[in-house]
């Protein structure tokens, strides 16, 4: 199965899924016939049995080893790991060293709980001895000393016996000491089988696995019954406000036995009721016109009409020997309404072409073709001026897929230079630590080069010494010589500096003069480092000399720092890898003023953008101005959570999560005539009409964790991109409900510059005394949207992924 449009390994909107047909405006979609349905009206509207999840489909084990539900209707466990022994260990739980400091190291009791989803940890403080973490915040678990606290915190001959428990969130670490080795490996095996079990989860699991773990939280008195005031408080732990009339109308539809209480079936047929999807239903009768079942011919259609997709009946008979969960309906080559569910919530209907999730752009282009990932003092965990910096932040960006780090250079004691931001009170590392620790992760999220951007304040003796660790830590994967023979005239492309680390920063000569007879001379001062590359003469003859060590200037070959003096000064004497630094509001100045001049000259020299000193909170800067300019190192607070990384996400989403997006076609032109503050005709201008019908959600979380506690969402859709393309547009506030909120409203959107466009959902909770709050949102490039009824993920304002929650829209692109 194909889409419309044959993918293209380029940027183009080649790519981009487009609706050709004629006939779309007098023949809209199913979407167009949806109608708004509350909570209560979905209770009235069907029995809690017409839209049951059937038994085969809650009982069914995924190929992934994914979940069954005990018939009690409350115990939900993961299986493919009954029986294995390491979770049995994790069961069992057992005491740990939990490390804080040299003289802080304190028993910890650690167990896995019976939902094989949650960490219980025991600690001495009096109000928290009890505290829980779920196994989803988990990012990683390190064996070792790894991490920053451990390597500082306890000796070398504990290494066997240390392991970390790395979080998701900006959540400290929990370094931990086991009293053996083995027992250090058993639980590092164990939660790392757990962590690959649970993400291998599909999202349906996950959902049920939510649901029936706040059913658990519910039930107060462990019964395994639900009275009705544990019902209420299951609603809102789900993110439903219902009034109590009706809370007791679903309560007494449900209470088969009139016994007061809800038990075994009667608790899943709640569970069934609150999870019917009703807008699905709707689509799945439209096209089950085969004795009440979608036959391969009627998902064909389905397929062809709603999602625009080229189908054929063996992709038909594929869906539903993959996702028909009764084998006699399976046999008759027919699709149940349980089936299509499970279908319409699988990877294949995400809104995100997953051709686009691999790497699917040309990665043989010069590296000034591409936008790179970049991050601003990337050592900071916090603000600019007291916050902590930490190995741990490095880490952090090159799991994130950052292709270009910062590291701020000044003298150290014990000749050793460390790390920070000069002249505040922010915390020191040791350079060679944090050289470690980018060797250690640079390539686990990406295989395309990192750029280590020095600011370089050390003296010479210490520069010598940074020269050391880079080549001795680095090692071959260190670019110490331009590729091939002779003096190159553009850049190397990503894919022939794949695992290869380039340094950006001062250089005494000029790269020819590698190749020449030339010697560097005796003058080793060069202007101080770094961020105000773009300052005027004056301004720079007033800034100190700096003595440079000529074994570090060596390294430099394809980044060389050097002052802007204008575009044309720069076309006429700066070779391609000399290339400049600028400051927001210079380089937005410039974007503004003279895009198409900075286009020219970021098609072949790199420019790198850094956020504003008054920044000392580590706000960010909308980057998409830049991108427009071409600008390719745009380089923003990672540590910050904000509207900005959402986007600098969003662009970088696609092509494997490699860092690197190729420009549009007409951003590499030299001759070029884009500009995107006045975008005349040409091949950028391909006018695209997007339609969006917002129709549902399902299980947001909440805001505020207080029980009492329920969001009112809207969604918003905003689109980025040239300055005619930007807008935002939002639905309604729906009252009390986000574990399944429904809105069924529709958007129209121009896109003149598709190449450079980008598309973000965000859903807040509507409050009409004050700023509405965050929920979560997603963002994508807007040639990378699939047509027809899409889900798409969620993310929390970290960035990180909401394991339950969705929202389901209908997308449709159609040529203006």
């Amino acid at each position: 199965m194909t889409t419309a449009q044959e993918q293209a390994g380029q940027t183009g909107v080649e790519s981009l899924q487009v609706c050709t047909r004629p006939d779309w405006r007098s023949n809209p979609p199913l979407f167009a016939l949806l109608v708004l349905y509350s909570p209560q009206e979905r209770v009235n509207a069907a029995s809690p049995l017409e839209t049951r999840v059937s038994e085969s489909r809650l009982h069914k084990k995924s190929c992934r080893e994914g979940t069954a539900m005990e018939t009690n209707g409350i115990e939900k466990k993961l299986t493919g790991l009954e029986g294995d022994p390491d979770l049995q260990f994790l069961l069992q739980g057992g005491d740990l060293l939990k490390v804080r400091s040299r003289s802080w190291k304190k028993t910890r009791f650690l167990q896995l709980q019976e939902d094989c989803k949650t960490m219980y940890r025991k600690s001495d403080k009096l109000f928290k001895s009890h505290q829980t973490f779920p196994i989803d915040d988990i990012s990683s678990v390190r064996i070792g000393r790894q991490s920053e606290g451990l390597k500082k915190n306890t000796e070398e001959q504990l290494e066997s016996r240390c392991f970390s428990i790395v979080f998701k969130s900006r959540r400290k670490n929990l370094d931990l000491i086991a009293s053996s080795h083995e027992e250090a490996k058993q639980w590092v095996r164990g939660l790392e089988k757990l962590l690959s079990n649970v993400n291998n989860l599909s999202r349906q699991e996950t959902r049920e696995h939510w649901i029936f773990n706040c059913l658990k939280k519910a039930d107060k008195d462990k019964d395994e019954k639900l009275n009705l005031s544990e019902v209420k408080s299951f609603l809102r732990l789900i993110n439903i406000e219902m009034d109590d009339s009706y809370a007791e109308v679903l309560f007494q539809n449900c209470d088969k036995s009139k016994s007061g209480y809800l038990s075994g079936q009667e608790i899943k047929e709640l569970y069934d009721l609150l999870s019917q999807r009703v807008e699905i239903d709707v689509i799945y009768q439209e096209y089950a016109k085969t004795t009440g079942f979608m036959s391969a011919h009627n998902l064909v259609e389905f397929l062809m009409t709603e999602q625009r997709e080229r189908a054929s009946l063996a992709d038909a008979h594929s869906i539903i020997d993959k996702y028909e969960p009764d084998e006699q309906v399976k046999q008759k080559k027919l699709l149940s309404k349980d089936g299509f569910l499970m279908y319409m919530q699988c990877p294949e209907i995400m809104i995100l072409n997953q051709e686009h999730k691999e790497l699917y752009q040309d990665m043989q282009q010069p590296l000034s073709h591409y936008f790179i990932s970049s991050s601003h003092n990337t050592y900071l965990l916090e603000d600019q001026l007291k916050g902590p910096s930490s190995t741990e932040a490095y880490i952090r960006a090159l799991m994130k897929g950052c292709r270009c780090v910062e590291l701020d250079c000044w003298d150290g004691s014990d000749d050793e230079p460390v790390i920070y931001h000069g002249y505040t009170l922010t915390s020191k590392i040791l350079f060679k630590d944090a050289i470690q620790a980018i060797k250690e992760y640079a390539f686990k999220t990406s295989n395309y080069p990192v750029i280590l951007s020095l600011e370089n304040h050390c003296s010479v003796e210490q520069q010598a010494v940074m020269a050391r660790h880079l080549s001795s830590i680095l090692g071959s994967a260190l670019v110490t010589a331009p590729l091939g023979d002779g003096m190159p005239t553009n850049f190397p492309s990503p894919e022939e500096l794949k695992g290869k680390f380039l340094i950006k920063g001062k250089r005494l000569n000029k790269l020819e003069a590698n190749f020449t007879s030339e010697a560097a001379g005796d003058d080793t001062d060069v202007t101080e480092e770094e961020e105000s590359s773009d300052e005027t003469e004056e301004e720079q003859k007033k800034k100190s000399k700096l003595k440079l060590a000529k074994e570090l200037s060596d390294m430099v070959i394809y980044c060389k720092s050097v002052h802007f003096n204008g575009f044309e000064d720069a076309q006429k004497n700066l070779s391609f890898y000399e290339m400049s630094s600028f400051k927001e509001g210079k380089a937005m100045k410039l974007a503004k003023e003279s895009a198409n001049a900075y286009i020219h000259h970021n098609v072949e020299k790199l420019s790198r953008v850094y956020p504003a000193g008054s920044r000392t909170d580590s706000s960010n800067y909308n980057p998409v101005p830049l991108w427009n300019a071409g600008c390719q190192i745009v380089a923003l607070n990672f540590q910050t959570s904000c509207s900005e990384m959402d986007i600098n996400q969003g662009r970088f989403l696609v092509n494997g999560k490699s860092g690197y997006i190729l420009k549009p076609a007409f951003m590499r032109d030299p001759s070029s005539e884009f500009d995107p503050n006045t975008p005349t005709p040409g091949d950028w201008r391909q006018p695209k009409t997007l339609h969006v019908m917002v129709i549902s959600a399902q299980q947001l979380p909440k805001v505020n964790q207080k029980k009492s506690s329920i969001v009112d969402p809207l969604v918003k859709v905003e689109i980025y991109g040239v300055p005619d393309d930007m807008a935002v547009k939002e639905t309604t506030a729906i009252e009390n409900n986000g574990f399944n909120p429904s809105w069924n409203e529709s958007f129209q959107f121009g896109v003149s510059v598709p190449e450079l466009a980008l598309v973000r959902f965000v859903i807040e909770d509507y409050d009409s005394a004050s700023s509405n709050e965050f929920v979560a949102q997603y963002t994508l490039p807007f040639t990378s949207l699939k047509m027809g009824y899409r889900n798409m993920p969620l993310l929390n304002r970290n960035g990180d992924l909401l394991p339950s929650a969705g929202l389901f829209v209908h997308i449709m692109v159609l040529n203006a």
